[in-house]
């Protein structure tokens, strides 16, 4: 499939059924600008997709892009009674944490989340010097927009909130990320303490990473709240509820549509939005106030990330390290 004499791109999203109509607005626009001096595999980490479905997608492979399901159930099952799940949360988000030990043949990779719209050349983005920092970020704009979230970045995760980042895009430095041992300190956390999160996968991530990330240009993951950005995007993120298949009014919703026009589930997209109504935004108001108040209570727990990291720094480990390490 894949033209060989390209430079080949990895590239990681992790999806459930659900979300496989989004998950290919996402492959198409990332298609669509994709730079034919490269050659991109797709991984899509699952835990079980309807065949049917996912045949779509599959579809949309060209000369130089490669689709590839992977199947992580036996990865995550170990700890899935433990993961952090609740609201729309499901298993699919710790997915990524797993990437640096199933690849070991990558050196550096992307991951991004199935709900965004790719405006840019993907490759761009791969090219980004990490240096021996782990991950390429962007700061989180929804954390810093309301006093409780950045109160609960400071105060139950332990990160300034204009460094607290958003873990759905990553430029990742693979090869750091298996020298400063994240997964198998996230696990043991995980099973630990089983911590109380508001952002589960990406507080672990914050935790572990802090200060071993490089901040990256917000266009590389501009969320859907505001236009804040001198021109457009390179990659728009529509998290948590700004999302275009349930509203009419949502920021840069005009590329999510334009790259949907380009996918089979087009239809089944709209009618989506057109049955979202009333009901489905009573939901969102109250998911929205739980989100506040349990921000704030964790904040105020004795034993979040923040306490425990602080009553005991070994626990987060020496990421300062100076061992050998791939210069992504």
């Amino acid at each position: 499939m894949m033209n060989q004499k390209h430079n080949m791109i990895p590239i990681f999203f992790s999806s459930d059924d659900n979300y496989l109509p989004f998950l290919a607005v996402s492959i198409r626009s990332l298609i669509e600008n994709a730079s034919p001096d490269y050659s991109y595999c797709i991984h899509i980490l699952n835990n079980g997709l309807d065949e049917a479905r996912l045949s779509h997608i599959l579809a949309m492979q060209t000369e130089n892009v490669e689709i590839r399901p992977v199947d992580v159930t036996s990865v995550i099952a170990p700890i899935a009674e433990r993961l952090n799940l609740r609201d729309y949360y499901t298993v699919s988000i710790y997915f990524r944490l797993f990437i640096a030990s199933m690849f070991p043949q990558y050196h550096k990779a992307i991951y991004l989340d199935a709900d965004i719209a790719v405006n840019g050349d993907i490759s761009e983005l791969y090219n980004i010097s990490l240096g021996k920092k782990i991950l390429g970020v962007v700061s989180d704009d929804i954390i810093a927009s309301h006093r409780d979230f950045r109160r609960y970045a400071e105060e139950g995760v332990g990160v300034p909130y204009r460094r607290y980042f958003n873990s759905g895009v990553l430029l990742m430095n693979l090869d750091a990320f298996r020298l400063a041992d994240i997964e198998r300190r996230f696990v043991y956390l995980l099973q630990k303490y089983h911590f109380e999160t508001v952002c589960p996968d990406q507080d672990y991530l914050n935790v572990l990473c802090r200060d071993r990330v490089l901040y990256l240009d917000k266009g590389w993951n501009k969320m859907s709240i505001d236009r804040n950005y001198d021109g457009v995007p390179k990659i728009v993120h529509y998290n948590m509820f700004y999302k275009p298949w349930q509203y009419t009014n949502i920021v840069y919703q005009e590329y999510f549509w334009k790259y949907a026009q380009m996918t089979p589930f087009y239809g089944e997209l709209k009618q989506m939005q057109k049955n979202f109504g009333f009901k489905g935004r009573m939901g969102h108001r109250r998911a929205n106030r739980t989100l506040h108040r349990n921000a704030l209570r964790i904040s105020d727990l004795p034993n979040n990330f923040k306490c425990v990291m602080n009553a005991s720094p070994i626990e987060a480990g020496d990421l300062h390290f100076d061992g050998a390490v791939y210069e992504a």
